[in-house]
């Protein structure tokens, strides 16, 4: 039976424990967390990625835990609304497309992963290869062997820093950070999600019962150090300073800010390689090609990933060939989502109040305009396009 390690337990690395599952493989899953990571925000399912859910057996969970946001508004720094948009406006979506909160996407894909060895609170110190297999040191754990050594651990990887060299080679910021942490739903969002755009800055909350916090999105042109790997304290004085001034229930949210258990903080940037593979390690998702939150693509990308990855592996004579068809059967795939990102992200956050007076006004009058869905097709036409950009395998696992 042949053996594979996986660094990562947030959605590409148990996608790709259940297709290897499937496939007869002893699988073990490594994560550097102490448990599974529940909630988390909430990440988009287009196209092929919506095929693949299906075909791993979990659309059904998937569709019973979607988060059906019923719609929003676009605020004044005044607090009052400028537009009310329906689900298929705010979140630039189209029939068939899913939304869920990522930590429920990653339990419902651990619960299939029958068999698959879970070890938390470690993580990879070194990997020494000869030609039978890798030898993996942990920091906690024993030393072991495996066939091969996949990292799904997203853009900070680990196993990309030790299979491949340093972070800064490959990444690429894209000139905006984002902070998110947990609110107070003191305004009684229910499936309910609110922006208020400024010159440099977005603010946005949403909710998904008038019980549950609301979930806080802050995104703002990147300082000029980088504080991804700073403190905590750090890393709120600079989301206080960018979000200064800024109306609307902005410094009410921030306040809540220091009380909130987890904050989440760093520079959206992606990932280029020239290659995802090294020897018999290989990359998957995030780790390999992130896109960057701002296409709405990284689940996409790592549940199609993992699934082409896998099936690869299954079929191929040797890891060799397999990683070679992995990455032609997905590189124009992944080059169309990261061009989406980067065309997305120069239009998320306004650089000036002329380029915020627009976005408003587009949004304004695009809800009442009787060619509305025309309107709206330069927006979804590439978002779509991206989406649905690889024909799909067929493997024997699926």
């Amino acid at each position: 039976m042949k053996s594979v390690l996986i660094s990562g337990s947030s959605v590409a690395g148990p996608a790709l424990a259940l297709w290897l599952r499937r496939a007869g493989w002893q699988v073990t899953v490594i994560e550097k967390a102490p448990a599974p990571r529940p909630g988390g925000y909430k990440v988009d399912l287009r196209g092929v990625a919506v095929r693949v859910v299906d075909l791993m057996g979990v659309g059904r969970a998937v569709r019973e835990r979607a988060t059906a946001i019923r719609g929003g508004q676009w605020m004044s720094e005044k607090g009052k609304s400028i537009v009310t948009l329906g689900p298929d406006l705010i979140g630039f979506r189209d029939p068939g497309d899913l939304e869920i909160l990522r930590g429920d996407l990653a339990e419902i894909v651990r619960a299939q992963t029958h068999g698959t060895e879970y070890i938390y609170g470690d993580v990879i110190t070194a990997m020494h290869e000869d030609a039978t297999g890798v030898h993996v040191d942990f920091g906690r754990h024993p030393s072991r062997r495996f066939d091969v050594v996949i990292g799904a651990d997203g853009l900070h990887s680990g196993v990309r820093a030790l299979a491949f060299g340093p972070e800064e080679r490959f990444s690429r910021p894209i000139g905006l950070s984002v902070a998110v942490f947990d609110a107070p739903n003191h305004l009684g969002y229910d499936r309910w999600e609110v922006s208020c755009s400024t010159p440099g800055r977005v603010a946005a909350a949403y909710g998904l019962s008038p019980s549950a916090p609301l979930t806080v999105q802050l995104f703002f042109s990147s300082p000029e150090v980088s504080l991804a790997r700073a403190g905590r304290d750090e890393q709120e004085r600079a989301v206080r300073a960018a979000f200064a001034g800024q109306g609307w229930e902005t410094p009410r949210l921030l306040q809540a800010m220091p009380s909130s258990a987890d904050l989440y903080y760093d520079d959206l940037a992606q990932i280029e390689m020239d290659a995802w593979s090294r020897g018999r390690t290989a990359l998957v998702g995030d780790a390999a090609y992130c896109p960057s939150p701002a296409s709405g693509q990284g689940t996409g990308l790592a549940l199609v990933g993992a699934y082409v990855l896998a099936g690869e592996l299954a079929t191929a004579p040797d890891h060799v060939t397999a990683f070679a068809n992995y990455e032609k059967v997905m590189r124009e795939y992944v080059a169309m989502n990261q061009k989406l990102g980067r065309d997305i992200a120069g239009k998320l956050v306004p650089s000036t109040a002329f380029g915020a007076f627009l976005g408003r006004l587009m949004m304004r009058y695009v809800r009442i305009m009787p060619f509305k869905k025309a309107m709206m097709e330069p927006i979804m036409k590439p978002i779509r396009a991206a989406s649905n950009g690889i024909d799909l395998p067929g493997y024997p696992i699926a």
